[in-house]
């Protein structure tokens, strides 16, 4: 049985990835730093639970040394600081790097010798953050950012583990049903975003299939990114 390593894995994108892995027939261990939203995950989605926080070096250590082998790694797990960069704090501008973009780091150098054993593969999620930007969302954008040049960097360092990045768009998992049609027609695909969108590229990528793409970033918006928009 294949095992995966999904980061924020108690709700959203991460609990959709682990659900899905599950699913068809992966052993997936799911890290999260809230013990009861995880714990509620796990009856859920039937994984294997990680507690750890992210920001914390030491404890990421700790938590890599748990995992014996491992084919694949998803570094899902985020969080934002939504503030004018005028007043941001810097203690909350270097926890988000931290968990967006360290702990990244730290878990795929830590989880490379068992990638190596197993040629397996690296996720990151990043976000169209990392392409284009509204305000306020310095630390996020910068961290999604830099996100997307570690993708291809450790590519490069880690092959043959093949390393790549989603980028998702709006993603609702909270109350698609409340989502009005301006929303959904927003969306050059008819839609707004769901997990299981970002969780199959996922599958996509980790899979044989993809066993020639590597360095890449995948975006999944529905085509936002790519959508001219004038003033009305």
């Amino acid at each position: 049985m294949q095992t995966i390593l999904i980061t924020g894995a108690a709700q959203g994108i991460g609990l959709a990835t682990a659900r899905l892995f599950v699913q068809r027939g992966w052993r997936v261990l799911g890290l999260d730093s809230r013990a009861e939203k995880l714990a509620d995950a796990v009856r859920e989605a039937g994984f294997e639970p990680i507690v750890c926080d992210l920001a914390d070096a030491a404890a990421i250590e700790k938590a890599a040394a748990s995992v014996k082998t491992l084919d694949a790694l998803v570094n899902n797990a985020a969080t934002s600081a939504n503030s004018d960069p005028r007043t941001l704090a810097l203690s909350e501008w270097e926890r988000v790097l931290s968990v967006n973009l360290t702990a990244p780091f730290l878990l795929s150098r830590l989880l490379a010798d068992r990638l190596e054993a197993s040629r397996g593969s690296i996720v990151n999620i990043a976000s169209t953050r990392a392409l284009m930007s509204e305000p306020h969302t310095e630390a996020y954008s910068a961290s999604k950012g830099a996100l997307l040049s570690l993708t291809h960097a450790m590519a490069m360092s880690l092959s043959p583990v093949r390393v790549n990045a989603v980028s998702p768009g709006w993603i609702e998992h909270a109350d698609y049903g409340s989502l009005r049609t301006i929303d959904h027609d927003f969306h050059p695909a008819g839609r707004v975003g769901r997990a299981e969108d970002v969780a199959e590229m996922v599958w996509y990528l980790v899979g044989d299939k993809a066993g020639f793409i590597t360095a890449q970033n995948f975006v999944v918006d529905g085509g936002v990114t790519k959508k001219m928009i004038y003033p009305e």
